[in-house]
């Protein structure tokens, strides 16, 4: 079987045909574009259309390769479009790192306390959730909410323009702050609460085919096949959970990514107020399963360091980046990458050198030594985080699986061993797209189930392993973490 896979990242998105021999996966990369937002008066857009295009460029691609058996899209969570009466798209969505909802706890707790949220939702507060934007956009007078007949997540919103169908996927609206923890259903309280009308579609269960590409898509890339579009897991982390060669009930996973997803799955939610003093959240994956995870700022700070490095002409690939910073004393540098500082884009070495200024620490210049001091600092929060989440769940962990394009850091996986003192896997690189690719199989009824499906993740991928080698000095710089956040 052939099955294509969109997966739309923060900075760049890809297809990818998935062959699949009944019991095993070849993955076939077959289109890649970047993913580039818009600054325009002050605040950042996703420049949806280009997007939309870039998509049809890869089913055109596909089809020109033999066609698919079935597509599916996954994308970031939380952002949204608008679509009016006469199904149109009103405006292009605001990119989550919009500083429009900059002030916006102020707002939500004019209404609400945040543990009265959080026990509503099972949601831990981020100024980018969709509710947070909502409630901004309402207080702006936002014209494109005031006349939306429908709001869609985004990769709910590409499979409307592809098929003329909307629908809700549950694992993406699960990072909305809308939704009941673990529920295909809206919370009430939460809309009526801040007076917000709910224009969502009613929320399905990920693994449904939603219908075949409209005739006029058809007609316009002249494809000789057409296919069903499943609403596959939505939420890029929700498919990189599935792909996670899951080992035991003690296993924690990590989607290592511009965003780090720190995580486990679990068959109920957690809503005690230590999981959300600990900034944890519910979020939603494949059977209406709970994701117990915690967001961490990520590879984005290597990413947009690499930007200014480029714009400097100091033009080296990540791989050059982690090499050189292997080669720099482990521990030396350390920030807290969750830092507010981190959050925006631009000058991101300049805010790494000012933050280490500030806390008195020792102060990198160079690229690498800004590297490492990124890696170690992120190693040590996934320690920190692991305390936590053995804390809440009463699981003493044994393992770390880590997926997604950060799997492929050797010198970041090494230093998460130490630092963590256990085990670590890593692999796959391509867990997105893989978890994407497993979902349509479900969907199709050609896969039973996620265990079924991480027994095709083994067969179809290397997964490398990482042992503690230098537990003692993260050990040591551990105290000195703890004292920046």
């Amino acid at each position: 079987m052939r099955i294509l896979a969109f997966d739309f990242g923060a900075s760049s998105g890809r297809a990818i045909i998935g062959h699949f021999d009944g019991k095993k996966i070849e993955l076939e990369e077959i289109h890649r574009f970047l993913n580039e937002p818009v600054e325009v008066n002050g605040q950042l857009y996703w420049d949806i259309l280009r997007l939309y295009h870039e998509l049809k460029q890869g089913i055109q691609k596909a089809d020109k390769l033999g066609g698919a058996d079935s597509m599916g899209i996954d994308t970031w969570g939380v952002d949204v479009g608008f679509i009016g009466k006469d199904g149109q798209l009103l405006a292009n969505p605001f990119h989550y790192r919009s500083p429009h909802t900059e002030n916006v706890l102020e707002e939500l707790e004019k209404v609400m306390t945040m543990p009265e949220l959080f026990a509503k939702t099972g949601l831990a507060f981020n100024k980018f959730n969709t509710l947070c934007q909502l409630v901004v956009m309402q207080k702006n007078a936002n014209i494109a909410l005031e006349n939306a007949d429908t709001v869609l997540f985004i990769p709910d919103l590409f499979t409307y323009f592809l098929t003329g169908e909307k629908v809700c996927e549950f694992s993406i609206a699960s990072t909305s702050e809308l939704i009941k923890p673990g529920k295909n259903e809206f919370c009430k309280e939460v809309f009526e609460a801040y007076g917000l009308k709910n224009k969502f579609p009613e929320i399905i269960s990920p693994g449904k085919i939603v219908g075949e590409l409209s005739s006029e898509v058809v007609a316009e890339l002249n494809l000789q096949k057409n296919m069903p579009v499943v609403a596959t897991l939505g939420h890029d982390t929700a498919s990189a959970f599935l792909s996670v060669p899951k080992e035991s009930e003690n296993s924690a996973f990590l989607s290592s990514g511009t965003w780090s997803l720190l995580g486990m799955e679990l068959d109920e939610p957690i809503m005690s107020e230590e999981a959300r003093k600990a900034g944890y959240t519910n979020e939603g994956g494949l059977g209406n399963n709970i994701r117990f995870l915690k967001n961490i700022m990520g590879l984005w700070i290597i990413q947009e360091c690499k930007r200014t490095w480029d714009k400097e002409g100091k033009n080296l690939s990540f791989a050059e980046i982690a090499e050189g910073a292997a080669k720099v004393e482990p521990c030396k540098y350390l920030i807290n990458p969750d830092a507010d500082e981190f959050y925006s884009p631009h000058d991101m070495p300049d805010k790494i050198v000012a933050f280490c200024k500030k806390s008195g620490g020792a102060v990198p210049q160079t690229v690498f030594e800004i590297a490492r001091c990124v890696y170690d600092s992120l190693a040590l929060a996934y320690k920190h985080n692991i305390l936590a989440l053995e804390k809440l769940t009463g699981r003493k962990i044994s393992v770390l699986h880590i997926v997604g394009g950060g799997s492929n850091n050797d010198m970041l996986n090494r230093a998460t061993a130490s630092a963590l003192g256990i085990r670590v896997t890593a692999g796959p690189g391509e867990g997105t797209a893989l978890g994407n690719i497993l979902c349509q199989l479900i969907a199709l009824g050609k896969v039973k189930d996620a265990k079924e499906a991480r027994e095709i993740v083994k067969n179809s991928t290397t997964i490398r392993e990482y042992n503690p080698e230098n537990s003692k000095v993260y050990d040591a710089a551990y105290d000195r973490y703890l004292k920046l956040m």
